[in-house]
């Protein structure tokens, strides 16, 4: 069949603009959907931790077991992920599993009505599974709550601003955070002048930095826990964390509703006090209060 010249132009135009288009724009063009490599950024589920930019996520599975002091399951305890919205309970054999948790160091947050909460530094492998068992000590009975026709505040809050109007420790209020807007909370905490902000390298020479609380105060002397470091001690939501604690853990300052700093025993709240508090102690309460617990 005879083509007409015309066409045979075409045709030859259109064949010279394709061989010029990168090799990498045809290839993606051609390809159909979920039959390539997915080269957009990962999708994180909301409120969960991410490994590196670009690369894949890799997951790994926290399986627990929660008890009291008789090592008798708790039903109902709840267990979450500081900085994320993963969260589950126990089952009636105090049992709990989280799946598909991508790989990292994480604060795990342990707590039940009537129980002391407790938490934990956890660092997930891919494609491993963490065994862990968590013991709650009872809590004190508390009086039922008294309601106020006023402003209204959490009752962790209104001990906080009842605490400030006292002027025993430092404070600084949402308003406050707020006002200085900063990106890190090491940034927040080298304000408070009973804090002194200590840095360390990471582990193997080439980790990141790592920053901890340490009381301005401190003499130098070797402390209760044989440390010569005065590490302070960090609440988060009444939560007590684990010493010494990683200051990149805390939530994002813009998480944050308030701070307190107690330098020392002797004007730390009397519920707080106790062995190992020497050094002080930092109270960082949030804006949802997701570590909420019982009080100390």
């Amino acid at each position: 069949m005879m083509v007409p010249n015309r066409l045979r132009l075409a045709l030859a135009l259109s064949v010279l603009v394709v061989a010029r288009e990168p090799l990498a724009a045809q290839q993606i063009r051609r390809t159909l959907p979920g039959t390539r490599t997915d080269t957009t950024a990962a999708k994180v589920r909301p409120g969960v931790l991410s490994d590196t930019a670009g690369a894949p996520l890799r997951y790994g599975v926290i399986d627990g077991l929660v008890t009291d002091t008789s090592l008798v399951p708790l039903r109902g305890a709840r267990i979450s992920i500081l900085r994320t919205s993963l969260q589950v309970g126990t089952g009636l054999n105090g049992r709990f599993r989280i799946v598909d948790v991508p790989s990292g160091q994480y604060i795990v947050i342990v707590r039940r009505a009537g129980f002391h909460p407790t938490s934990a530094v956890l660092q997930v492998s891919p494609s491993d599974t963490l065994r862990l068992s968590y013991t709650l000590s009872e809590a004190p009975a508390e009086l039922a709550p008294v309601t106020i026709s006023a402003k209204r505040l959490s009752a962790r809050m209104t001990e906080f601003e009842n605490r400030r109007k006292q002027g025993q420790g430092e404070f600084m209020t949402q308003e406050q955070i707020e006002k200085h807007n900063p990106a890190f909370p090491t940034e927040l905490l080298r304000l408070f002048s009973s804090i002194n902000v200590a840095m360390t390298k990471g582990s193997g020479g080439g980790g990141a930095d790592i920053y901890y609380p340490v009381s301005a105060r401190a003499t130098g002397g070797m402390t209760s826990t044989g440390q010569s470091t005065c590490f302070m001690t960090v609440y988060v939501d009444n939560v007590p964390m684990p010493a010494p604690f990683s200051l990149d853990l805390l939530p994002s300052p813009r998480e944050m509703m308030g701070i307190e700093v107690y330098a020392g025993s002797a004007t730390m709240p009397i519920q707080y006090a106790g062995l190992n508090r020497g050094c002080g102690i930092i109270l960082v309460w949030t804006k949802d209060g997701s570590g909420e617990g019982s009080k100390p």
